[in-house]
Parts: structure tokens; sequence; C-alpha cells
């Protein structure tokens, strides 16, 4: 007994086990597959903004280019000249100084301006100073309606010179890429995405009106360009590129097929309009030749009230035109635009505004959210595809007959085309949420507010707009009205003011949540080391132009 007690007492006490760490729970999101990394170029890009493709497929891609910017041009023009008095040569006329315009333009801002793949087609920004000049001659007493029409081109010429000097001054001040300092990713999302859904009534609501060609020419180009080209390598390449062209020849030849055969013959007058491949009448009212030359309608008409209201769709025409050069360089494979690039684009397309008023345009240019989109397409950024398709602009303005003939394909064509494009373009803005914290709530308010606004308060003013342009703000003051109503009648405009406001008011938990570190470099000259690569003048020209406008 007394041995087991000696020997329980000496007996060590049994060692106390430590339970190891618990193991942290899985991460079942990163095992359901990758996370992808922020990209600052997109990598699928065959040919980014300074390669080039062989001359053959530069010259077919640069027609396309060409083709797609035609679309606009026949719009606006079909739309604002019969409204204006003119008759169908009038209408062939100004579309020949859009697309001339369109050409000198776009030549200038991918040469000296943003330098960026940008066509520069048509702004619809200038809808309602033009409807404004329309309606103030309505009234008045003219001997035709021939001199109806000149005299408000006139007037329109006079407004564009006085409102140019308003983006020249922004520009070469660089008072505009001041104001893009403010700008972040979480901006740039509402603002790139509006720029293409805001011109969603170019889309179906236009297809809709002619549906038996509109409708096949959607259908096709997605199944050709996205489905066929895995049939054959070959077949790849082609159908990636040329779809667009291929397509249009085979919709424009069945319309023509239908209008022939007699199947619009007993329709209603807008369906002609819109479905009837001999109804634009500009092959036989076209001039074989003519060069357009300054003040070819006459000496301008200088009237202050319409120049206000000019002087709102330039600003409006700038803030689309900024939000457009973000998606170009990303679709080209470039790196954001810098502040002194915007700057002396948005100065450089003053100047062109100067011009389109001298040479008697119907309005001003913009950077083309449609060929934008095309660059997405195609895959193919090359600036100087886009350079060479000037050539065609303005070969096919000065050689009537020629660009009168494909002038004549159907709108829904284009609308069908302007569908996918336009689409492209405000995906491409959704894309620069991967710069900033989507999982903040901060920013989800900032985004949501200002894509809703950015379109609600746009199609507010839309609604209350009559025929005459006259818009739901109407004080006694005429053009104060006119610059409100054609600043909170553009989706990219509104986006822009309510996104930046909030952005730069309300506090982030943390700097990195806007993307400020990513986005900051891009902002200067020398802030990264891609900007010369993409944005410095052709031909060393910079040693010959001042600092203070680089």
């Amino acid at each position: 007994m007394g041995e087991t007690e000696n020997h329980q007492h000496h007996h060590p006490p049994p060692p106390q086990v430590v339970a190891p760490p618990a193991a942290p729970p899985p991460n079942f999101a990163l095992s359901r597959g990758p996370t992808w990394t922020p990209a600052e170029q997109l990598h699928q890009l065959q040919y980014c903004i300074h390669s080039n493709p062989s001359w053959p497929q530069a010259l077919l891609l640069a027609f396309q280019h060409f083709i797609v910017n035609l679309g606009t041009t026949v719009l606006i023009a079909s739309t604002m000249v019969p409204r204006m008095g003119g008759n169908h040569g009038d209408k062939a006329r100004v579309i020949q100084v859009l697309l001339f315009m369109s050409g000198i333009n776009t030549l200038l801002q991918t040469l000296i301006g943003s330098r960026l793949p940008t066509v520069m087609g048509v702004s619809f920004a200038y809808t309602l100073p033009l409807l404004s000049i329309i309606n103030d001659y309505t009234d008045e007493a003219f001997g035709t309606e021939h001199d109806r029409f000149v005299r408000s081109i006139r007037t329109i010429q006079g407004s564009l010179i006085v409102a140019s000097f308003v983006n020249i001054i922004l520009g070469y001040s660089r008072a505009w890429g001041e104001l893009t300092r403010f700008f972040t990713p979480i901006v740039m999302v509402p603002v790139v995405c509006l720029v293409g859904l805001g011109l969603f009534a170019r889309g179906f609501p236009l297809l809709g009106n002619c549906v038996e060609i509109g409708l096949p020419m959607l259908i096709l180009l997605i199944i050709s360009q996205q489905y066929l080209k895995r049939v054959h390598s070959r077949a790849h390449l082609i159908l990636e590129r040329f779809a667009l062209l291929i397509c249009i020849g085979i919709v424009w030849a069945f319309a023509a097929i239908l209008t022939v055969s007699g199947a619009y013959n007993n329709v209603k007058t807008a369906t002609k309009l819109s479905c009837r491949t001999d109804r634009s009448y500009l092959m036989s009212s076209a001039p074989w030749i003519k060069i357009p030359y300054p003040f070819q309608w006459g000496t301008p008409i200088f009237r202050a009230s319409h120049v206000f209201g000019m002087i709102g769709a330039a600003l409006v025409s700038s803030a689309e035109s900024t939000a457009t050069f973000f998606a170009a360089a990303r679709l080209s494979g470039a790196t954001a635009p810098p502040a002194h690039v915007l700057s002396r684009s948005i100065g450089l397309q003053g100047i062109g505004m100067l011009l389109e008023g001298l040479f008697g345009s119907l309005v001003g240019t913009t950077a083309s959210v449609e060929n934008v989109g095309l660059l997405g397409l195609t895959h193919i950024g090359s600036r100087r595809v886009v350079q060479i398709s000037t050539g065609f602009m303005i070969f096919f303005s000065i050689f009537g007959k020629f660009g009168a003939f494909f002038a004549s394909i159907p709108l829904p064509i284009f609308a069908a085309i302007y569908c996918i494009l336009l689409g492209i373009v405000a995906a491409c803005g959704i894309t620069f949420i991967q710069f900033a914290n989507s999982n903040s709530m901060r920013n989800i308010y900032v985004l949501g507010v200002s894509l809703f606004l950015g379109l609600s308060i746009p199609q507010y003013f839309v609604m209350n707009t009559t025929g005459d342009g006259h818009g739901p703000v109407r004080t006694n003051a005429g053009w104060f009205n006119s610059i409100l109503n054609t600043f909170f009648s553009s989706p990219a405009t509104v986006a822009t003011v309510v996104g930046t406001v909030l952005d730069n008011t309300l506090e982030a938990k943390q700097v990195d949540d806007r993307g400020i570190p990513w986005w900051k470099p891009f902002q200067h000259s020398k802030g990264d080391a891609r900007t010369e690569e993409f944005y410095s003048y052709p031909l060393r020209i910079n040693e010959y132009i001042p600092t203070r406008f680089l």
C-alpha cells in the first residue's frame, strides 16, 4: 500500500495537449476560378494605335469607317434640311460640306490634336439651336423656300463662328485639362457608358422604321461576325474585320430587290422614306464635282440670341468628345489621355468649328462614338486606318455622285450597325471600374446616381421639348433657355456633372477606393513613360511649339 502511495507520489503529471489552431475557412470564391488583374491596355487587339495592317486591309478598314460615319451625316441632313426649306439639291450639298469638314477635322485631330484614332463626325448636340433658328424664320416672308434655307444656314454659320472661340479659349488656355483633373475611374464609368447608351434613339427605334431591312442586318452582322468566323481560320480573319461591309452589301441588295419588285408601292410615306433605296433623291440631285469653299451660302449672319444656344452645344460636344476620347484610348491600346492632350484636342475642335462656320456646315463636329465602337468590333485600333478614311471623306465630298450612291443606303441598315457599335462603347465604360473598389458602398452610390440621372434627366428634357425646339426651361431670357435645354439634353454631360460633383465631395474611406493611385500618373505629361509614345506630335513638331501648349 505504501509502495503504491510512493509510486503514485513520484509519478509526473500527464502533459497537457494543446489543440492546434483552427484552420481558416476555405475561400470558395478563389476555388471557383481565377480573379482577373486590372489591365491598363486591352491585350486582344490585333493592331494597336501605332501598329498598322497591310495597305489593302487598311484601305478596306478605312472605307468601313467612312461608311459608318456617313450614316449619321445623312441622318442629320435628312432630318434638318427639309425643315429649313431646302430641296434635295440643298441636302446633297449639305452632306458634301459635312463630309468634307469631317475629313479635315479628323485629319487635324489625328495629327496634332488628340492623336487618337477617332473620326470627327457630326454632333446631334446642335439640334436644339438649329430648331430655334428654323423656328425664328418660319413666320417670316421669303420669296421661295430656298431663300429661307439660305437665310437659316447663314445664321447657323454666324453662330458657329462665334461659339467656336469658347472651345478655342477653353482648350488652348488649358482650362479644359484642369477641369478633367477632377475625373477618376469612378466618374469615367457613367460618362463613357452614357456617351454610348445616350444615343439609344439611333438604335432600335430607328431600325423599327423598317424592320424587314433593319432586323436582318442586325442578326446577319452578329451571326457572321461572331459565329461564322469560327468555321475556318481564313474566314475568321475576313469576317472579324470586314463582316460589316459584307453584311451592308447583302442587305442593301435585298432592299433594292424589294424596292424594284414593288413591295413598297402601297405603303405609308414614312415607310417608303425608310425602306426604299431610291427615296433619298441624292443621286439625281448631287453634282458630279463640287468643291466646298468658304462662304458658299453667302456672308454669315450674327444674332446674339442664337449664338448662346450654339455656345451651349459647343460645351456639350466638348464633354461628349472627352468621354469618347477615353473610350478610343481604351479600344486602341493606348493609355488614358492626359490633361494637356485633352486641352489641345478641345482647342483644335474649336478651330474645326470655326472652319465649319466659314465653310457653311450645318452643325459642328464631335468625336464619333460609332467609329470608336468600330475599333472594338474589328479589334483594330490603328491610327493610320482612320487617317486613310479622311481621304474617302474628302474624295466623296468633292465627287458628289459617287458619295450620293453610298448615301442612298437606307437608314435602318445604319441603325442596326449602331445597335452593336454603341453597345461596345457603353461596355467599354464599364471596364473603368476595375481600377477602383467596386465593393465600396460609396462608389456604388456615385455610380448608381450618376448613371440613373444621366439617363433620366435628358429623357425628361427630350419628352418635354416641342417640335420647334422649345425645351422645359422657359424663362424670359431666350439665350439662357437655349444653353440649359441643350446642356441637360445630353446624357454624357449630365453624368459628367453629377459624377464629378458627387465623387469629389463625398469622403472615401481610403484613397485607393476611388482609383486615384492608378489614375494620377496618366494626368501628367511625364507621369507615365508610354504617354510620350502614344500622344507626342509627329515629325518632331513639338520642337517648334511653345512648351505651354504641350
